[in-house]
């Protein structure tokens, strides 16, 4: 959780604080919707705007800010930077499209948009929404050539996969900003987040695939990249939420070559002036084998896993718990992942020393903006806390009986619908009912910053990055956009929220 002020920065009363985050808010979403600011310099104003409505010293609201952005680097930051550097060399050893080809490849008919549903799944645990989307699109176009299926009912379900288990699912950014700022266990929230995706995916992937497929006829573009891809950008960058889904991180996917030269490899500043280099193609590098990709993939999820299994079943103090504490702490978890995928899928894929190392380097750059606006999020949300109107929120939330995890999902949806992003969701909502995870057990805690999670991915629509690059890439005009992603996207919050409440009724 972030460290709580000594004491409140400002004396005002519930009306001025209440008034403070309205206006605190208002000044995010106008800027990053009107202004087209980016988010991490909108963040920072809107709680300047914040602290100085709400009649905190100006000393105060800097240091208020300053401490919640720098703790959210350091217990979000870390996973994020680890997390994607297995996903770069997922994506850069070809590991990724093993995985893709060998589930495809062996499954054919009815059965197929269940199959692109699960492996979007799997791909989707280590890897940014739009990196997914980049590796998963052409094997979508490609089969729906080659039957007669239909590009909705089998690119819907692979959608569906990635989006779930990036807004629901560690290590990704907006749960792990959830998990941060309400001081829910991890290990837990993973155990909850996976048991959440698997109906969610199956309603608004397959079944929902099947069903739209035959109201909206989409024909397979004619080329395996996005039609007016850099308009698909612009929008992206126009909309400002590009953290929504971890935009920019695409970068480090397998389109990370340099322009004519199948050999380059992101991030190795040196490759051009290296005249020694024996000559290589990335068509000669061997697939690291499908069993390696997947079990390297799982690898660090397993752990967290076991960790949080361990502190439910063994006792506290024991060996084996001890032993499962540590190993499946997160940094130490993905940490182990990233040396096993050093071996896995660079050495095995036939990478050297160099070009791993330059792979992972080059995963770090496109997560810099991501990092920024979470640190610059937990910086407001640190400012919300100090001021004390998370309090205002949660007795007011008591004193109307509203449910929790309720409250935690309609804020989300709010701030989702208006900003288009996420991430800004996420930490906002998390901020204002932070207070109330004081109230509410382990696992209940878990299960607000899932639904948290859920309400960050209510209906995306123009003012989303994540909007424009599914339009682009299936070749679709705005209207079948809204009547397929967008809804797929409100059932997967409907849904997904839906299984938390159930899942409260029972843990």
């Amino acid at each position: 959780m972030m460290p709580l002020a000594a004491e409140a920065i400002t004396d005002a009363g519930k009306t001025q604080l209440v008034l403070a985050a309205v206006l605190g808010i208002a000044a995010v979403v106008l800027l990053i919707a009107w202004a087209k600011f980016h988010p991490f310099l909108a963040l920072i104003l809107g709680s300047a705007v914040l602290g100085l409505v709400a009649g905190a010293a100006p000393g105060d609201t800097v240091t208020s800010f300053t401490t919640g952005l720098g703790s959210t680097v350091g217990s979000v930051g870390l996973l994020i930077a680890l997390g994607s550097m297995i996903g770069a060399l997922l994506a850069e050893s070809g590991g990724a499209d093993g995985i893709v080809n060998r589930i495809v490849q062996r499954v054919s008919g009815s059965a197929l948009p269940w199959a692109m549903a699960g492996v979007a799944a799997l791909v989707g645990l280590p890897l940014f929404f739009e990196v997914g989307v980049v590796l998963l699109v052409p094997i979508v176009l490609l089969v729906a050539r080659r039957t007669d299926i239909g590009l909705l009912r089998i690119g819907i379900p692979a959608l569906a996969g990635l989006s779930v288990l990036h807004g629901l699912v560690p290590p990704h950014p907006g749960p792990l900003v959830a998990i941060s700022s309400l001081n829910a266990d991890l290990g837990l929230t993973l155990l909850f987040g996976l048991i959440c995706a698997i109906p969610t995916v199956i309603v608004a992937g397959p079944v929902y695939g099947n069903w739209i497929s035959k109201r909206v006829h989409v024909p397979v573009p004619a080329l395996l990249e996005p039609v007016g891809s850099g308009a698909a950008s612009g929008s992206g960058a126009a909309s400002g939420s590009g953290a929504a889904s971890g935009s920019g991180a695409a970068a480090s996917s397998g389109a990370g070559t340099a322009p004519g030269d199948e050999d380059y490899v992101p991030g190795d500043e040196d490759y051009a002036e290296d005249a020694t280099r024996p000559e290589r193609h990335r068509t000669h590098r061997r697939n690291p084998g499908f069993w390696a990709a997947v079990l390297t993939v799982l690898l660090p999820i397993v752990l967290m896993l076991a960790r949080a299994i361990g502190e439910l079943t063994l006792d506290k103090g024991s060996g084996a718990r001890n032993f499962l504490d540590v190993l499946g702490n997160p940094p130490v978890a993905l940490l182990l992942g990233v040396l096993v995928a050093m071996w896995t899928l660079g050495k095995r894929s036939g990478m050297d020393r160099r070009e791993t190392n330059a792979v992972l380097g080059g995963s770090l750059p496109p997560i810099a903006g991501i990092l920024l606006i979470v640190a610059a999020g937990g910086g407001f949300k640190q400012v919300l806390v100090d001021a004390g109107i998370g309090n205002v929120v949660a007795d007011a939330a008591q004193d109307a009986h509203i449910n929790a995890l309720l409250l935690g999902w309609l804020v989300a949806v709010g701030i989702r619908l208006a900003t288009g992003s996420a991430t800004v969701a996420t930490i906002t909502a998390a901020g204002i009912v932070a207070p109330l995870a004081a109230t509410l057990d382990k696992p209940e805690i878990s299960l607000l910053a899932l639904a948290i999670g859920c309400g960050s991915l209510f209906f995306s629509h123009v003012n989303d990055a994540g909007f424009w690059l599914v339009k682009e890439y299936f070749g679709m005009t705005v209207g079948q956009t809204i009547k397929t992603w967008s809804i797929m996207e409100t059932i997967i919050s409907v849904v997904g929220v839906i299984c938390v409440f159930l899942l409260d009724l029972v843990v």
